[in-house]
């Protein structure tokens, strides 16, 4: 009796640090029965080998920041029946997206001393901006949990089940009082998609929005009650800009302070 082919997987890198491509290989205990039903076809983080696609699935890591990748993503696309895209750079743009409120040409010129050889984009953008993506999992970097969740939905052909909630319900499951109201702690929870297991708050620290907005997030309410706790414009702009900085409601609610 014929064995049916394991699924294709291929694991990309863009522009990034590495991190969440790293939560695959940190599944430890899970990862051996992963291996057990796929084929990790590409994969340069992990192995040398190289199987030729189409590809049943492509992990996609970082953000386009080059022409050349640009072109390349689309490559990609093509290549693979379902895109799935991990990480805050490839769903949001990235810590480098920063880029995005400053004009890259003057900072090219300060860093490097032949800015003449640097071929970058303007803009930092998501993977959505260029093609049709599958799914996105947040996160910087993402839940190995919600990692294993996704491609397990996509091999057995249903649709993955991450939590769409904000932080602030993982903080009441964990039973860790709000830094906000107990302590006086600006904290980004309130519109900040749950993911991580609200760390920073049982640590009486505010959270800082690592897994980007949540489904509809009120940021002009949560930016009223931090302007409450005595923060300041810039502060909150600032708070907005980090890791998924270039994430619509978030770069909307920077943009937002930026002007006053």
């Amino acid at each position: 009796m014929a064995t049916r082919p394991k699924p294709k997987v291929a694991v990309w890198k863009f522009a990034s640090c590495d991190g969440c491509q790293l939560s695959l290989l940190d599944c430890e205990d899970e990862l051996l029965a992963v291996l057990g039903e796929i084929e990790l076809a590409y994969f340069p983080e992990a192995t040398r080998m190289v199987v030729k696609g189409p590809y049943d699935i492509s992990l996609v890591e970082g953000s386009i920041t080059s022409p050349h990748d640009a072109e390349r993503i689309h490559k990609v696309r093509r290549a693979s029946k379902k895109l799935v895209t991990i990480g805050a750079c490839a769903t949001a743009g990235g810590i480098q997206a920063l880029r995005n409120f400053a004009d890259v040409k003057e900072y090219t010129s300060i860093v490097y001393a032949s800015p003449q050889y640097i071929e970058t984009l303007s803009h930092s953008t998501p993977i959505q901006n260029h093609v049709f993506v599958d799914f996105e999992l947040r996160g910087c970097p993402i839940n190995k949990a919600q990692l294993l969740e996704v491609v397990s939905a996509f091999l057995h052909g249903r649709k993955p089940v991450t939590p769409p909630h904000a932080v602030c319900l993982a903080c009441k499951l964990n039973g860790t009082p709000c830094t906000m109201v107990a302590h006086g702690t600006p904290c980004l929870g309130p519109v900040t998609h749950t993911g991580c297991g609200a760390i920073c708050p049982a640590f009486h620290r505010g959270c800082y929005g690592c897994f980007g907005p949540k489904e509809t997030p009120n940021t002009t309410s949560l930016s009223n009650q931090w302007e409450k706790l005595g923060v300041d414009s810039a502060t909150l702009m600032r708070a907005f800009r980090s890791f998924n900085a270039y994430a619509e409601p978030f770069r909307k609610e920077s943009e937002a302070h930026e002007r006053k």
